[in-house]
This record gives C-alpha cells, sequence and structure tokens, in this order.
C-alpha cells in the first residue's frame, strides 16, 4: 500500500509520526504508526505533515519523499543509522545520499528526525508514495463522487 505523507503527520513535543485519520472538534485525531494508538492534538499542537516539510539544498529546497528516496538508493534493505549515531556518521550519511545539502541550513539536529522518520516509515508504512497527481485524481474523484 502506498504512504501519503499528506497525511502522515509529525506533532512537535511528541515522539515519532501519526496516520491522520479525522479532523475533531477543536484539533486532530490520528493514530501513532508504531503502536496504533489513537490521540487527539488540540488546536494549539503544532502539526506538520510530512509533505509539507523539505531540506535545504544548493538548488533550493528537496521534498522529503525525495529526501527518503534518496536514502533509501544509498542505505538498499538496511536501517538508517540511529538518531544517537556520531553526528560524523550522519553527515557522511546524507553527504552520500545528497551530496548537494545545505550544510548551513540543514543542520545535524535536523538530519536526526529525518533518520528517525525515513526509519518509522520503513517499518510502519511503506517508502512507495503516493505522488501528487494521484492525490489530486483521489480528491477529484471524492468530489465527483459527493456531486
Amino acid at each position: 500500500m502506498k504512504t501519503d505523507l499528506a497525511k502522515i503527520l509529525s506533532v512537535s513535543g511528541s515522539r515519532g509520526l501519526y496516520r491522520y485519520l479525522a479532523q475533531a472538534r477543536n484539533g486532530v485525531i490520528a493514530e501513532a504508526l508504531s503502536d496504533g494508538k489513537r490521540t487527539v492534538f488540540g488546536g494549539s499542537s503544532r502539526i506538520s505533515t510530512l509533505a509539507d516539510i523539505a531540506i535545504y539544498t544548493s538548488e533550493g529546497e528537496l521534498k522529503l519523499s525525495e529526501v527518503f528516496l534518496a536514502l533509501k538508493s544509498v542505505l538498499g534493505d538496511s536501517d538508517a543509522p540511529s538518531s544517537k549515531s556520531p553526528s560524523s556518521e550522519l553527515e557522511a550519511l546524507f553527504a552520500k545520499a545528497i551530496p548537494n545539502y545545505d550544510s548551513d541550513r540543514f543542520y545535524v539536529s535536523h538530519m536526526k528526525k529525518v533518520v528517525d522518520w525515513y526509519n518509522e516509515l520503513v517499518h510502519y508504512a511503506s517508502l512507495d508514495f503516493v505522488t501528487d497527481e494521484e492525490r489530486e485524481a483521489e480528491l477529484n474523484a471524492a468530489a465527483e463522487e459527493e456531486a
């Protein structure tokens, strides 16, 4: 099954990734990818979809889906290093996967989040992502059903 990064959430202050389920009266209902526990995040929670996140490169920004695929091409079927790995190991991985990343604006702390997210997607979802065109077609089909 394909993973829709527009429905995968990162919540500031909460560990791990969440799958968007529904809009609540004053927030969002989401399910943890790792254990399936459902949680309601209030309107004051800082929530980002992985589709909205990009990293800085010398040519501009690179979508997170493309970063994950670049990491997969380097790592193959093995996991990414842990976020607790030495900084030099993470920097070497990103230098190999994305040689043109902007080291002035893409820090080791960002790399740690990306490798954690990568490992979580590998274990609990997939790296086969829904494209923007597929998402658009799905929205159009849903709109036609309602009409």
